[in-house]
This record gives structure tokens, C-alpha cells and sequence, in this order.
């Protein structure tokens, strides 16, 4: 994506979260062609200035339009679960915040050991899967709390309701993938894309 697409993903989602939260429709996007291409796209909404995390949803697979995906995302962020539904008094006290992902690839490992040397932190994303337990964190996850590639690892499974050694377990399956991510630097404020390292 360029700088000009990244900001109007971002200026989408915060447009659908304004509507969501004012309970009114999202309303017509004048969205160029290279949104209807399909591709995994997680809306992340943080407080201002204190940026906490107040919602996060998103799609991993590319199963949607960049543009419908952008906008379901933006929507169900509002109603993230860890949160109560965000509110019309909070809209000028949130900055939006668009990871645009590529598609996941499987990490091939047979020595579970040696995972950690091929995840990259900064630059790689992580989903677990186990049985009917699944996790996902976004690749400025670890950025943000400061943390190994081991650390990584462990707070996925966390994250999917594993225990934090069962990366080392055969029967999980890790997938990685990479994201743009553009976010607003204040509530509709400039766009800027972040740089994870």
C-alpha cells in the first residue's frame, strides 16, 4: 500500500467507527480499485493521549475486499468484548490504527526448539492453532511490550487459551504473516505509517 491508500484505509475506518458508535450507517466510501482486492485487515482503536488499547478485530484470511473487510473490522472494534461498546463521548479521545496483512504462511519446523529463530520480532505477525484453540497477535504486539521471540510465542498460545509452553508441542501450528500498519498520530488527526523497528 502506499502512503495515499494507507491513509485512506485509515480515514475508512475511522469514518465506519464514528458511524458505528453514533448507531448510523457507514455510509458511501470513495474507495480506489486496489480496495477490492482481498486481504486480511485488523482496526484497532487505542485511547489518546494514553494510547490503551480499547479494541481490536480484525480478519486474518483474505476471505473479504480490502473495503468490506475494512469497514466490518472498524465496526466490530467498537463492540470488542474485553470493552464495553464504545460510546459517542469517546470518539474524539480514540486514534484509529489499520494493519493491513499479508497472507499467513505456515511455519514449517521440525525441531520445535528452533522455532524461535524463525520468527521475526518487528516484522512478523503470529496465529496458533490447536484442536479448536486459536490465537493471533499482530506484529506490533511484541514491539510494544518489549518481548522475545520465545516471549512472542508464549503470549500467542496465551492468547488462544494454551499454556504459554505448548509451542513446543508438534500438534500446534504456527502460521506468520507481515502488516502495514497506518494509524492516526491524534483523533482524526495526521496518518502516519508506522515503523515497527
Amino acid at each position: 500500500m502506499n502512503d495515499t491508500e494507507g491513509e485512506l484505509a485509515v480515514r475508512a475506518a475511522r469514518q465506519a467507527v464514528d458511524a458505528e458508535a453514533r448507531h448510523e450507517g457507514a455510509g458511501k466510501l470513495d474507495l480506489p480499485q486496489s480496495f477490492k482486492e482481498k486481504r486480511g485487515v485488523f482496526v484497532t482503536l487505542s485511547t489518546y493521549p494514553s494510547h490503551d488499547l480499547r479494541g481490536c478485530i480484525g480478519y486474518p484470511e483474505p476471505v473479504y475486499s480490502l473495503g468490506s473487510a475494512l469497514i466490518m473490522a472498524a465496526q466490530a472494534a467498537c463492540h470488542d468484548p474485553r470493552f464495553p461498546p464504545l460510546t459517542t463521548r469517546e470518539l474524539d479521545y480514540i486514534v484509529v490504527e489499520v494493519s493491513i496483512l499479508t497472507r499467513p504462511t505456515e511455519i514449517k519446523c521440525t525441531d520445535r526448539s528452533k522455532l524461535t529463530e524463525l520468527v521475526k520480532v518487528g516484522e512478523d505477525g503470529l496465529i496458533v492453532e490447536m484442536g479448536p484453540y486459536r490465537g493471533l497477535l499482530l506484529p506490533q504486539v511484541p514491539i510494544e511490550w518489549e518481548w522475545d521471540a520465545e516471549t512472542f510465542l508464549g503470549q500467542t498460545c496465551l492468547k488462544a487459551g494454551l499454556s504459554p509452553d505448548s509451542w513446543l508441542d508438534e500438534k500446534s501450528k504456527f502460521c506468520k504473516f507481515q502488516a502495514e500498519i497506518f494509524a492516526e498520530e491524534a483523533p482524526r488527526g495526521r496518518v502516519v505509517k508506522k515503523t515497527l523497528k
